[in-house]
């Protein structure tokens, strides 16, 4: 009977986890996500509408801005699903390196980096608008504040969530011995 108590509770305690880390990946990922897209308005004195038809134009190019209404809904779907698996791709990296999450500022900047130079050296690039990447410590300068704020935000939801999973580790170890 004890054992079967045993299965039941694991169980819940990794649907418990998976919920935490699916919560943290969609929280984190798509308010980064959304947040992004007016901070790029701010930063090129653009509308969020123009900031989301250019990035359906990562699918269209430049008939993107023919699109009007439309293109612009795909942009936003297109950034938040970005935001979702960049926040994916934390929650997986950082499960085997629990210090990630400790030290969620630090790897969230660290983070915010890595996001921007695999955005403009690799996803860009391979876009409709295939852009060469070209660096400069100006363009640099400008851009990485974003990187470094959607950093931040999906390691903070990261922490946040799967961290309240812990005290229930720590009270199911405490009840196996």
């Amino acid at each position: 009977m004890r054992a079967a108590t045993r299965v039941r509770t694991v169980g819940k305690s990794m649907q418990k986890k998976s919920r935490e880390a699916l919560t943290a990946i969609l929280l984190g990922g798509m308010i980064a996500a959304t947040i992004d897209i007016f901070v790029a308005s701010i930063m090129y004195g653009r509308s969020p509408a123009y900031i989301m038809q250019s990035i359906a134009g990562g699918l269209l190019a430049k008939a993107t801005f023919d699109g009007g209404m439309g293109t612009m809904v795909l942009g936003a779907i297109l950034q938040e699903l970005m935001g979702i698996l960049i926040a994916a791709t934390y929650v997986a990296v950082s499960k085997p390196f629990p210090a990630l999450r400790g030290r969620w500022i630090l790897s969230g900047l660290g983070y915010g980096i890595v996001i921007y130079f695999v955005m403009g050296y690799i996803v860009l690039p391979l876009s409709a608008w295939q852009a060469a990447p070209h660096f400069t410590l100006a363009k640099f300068i400008k851009e990485i504040p974003a990187m470094l704020l959607f950093g931040l935000i999906v390691t903070f939801y990261c922490r946040r969530l799967i961290a309240s999973a812990q005290p229930a580790q720590h009270d199911a170890a405490k009840r196996r011995r």
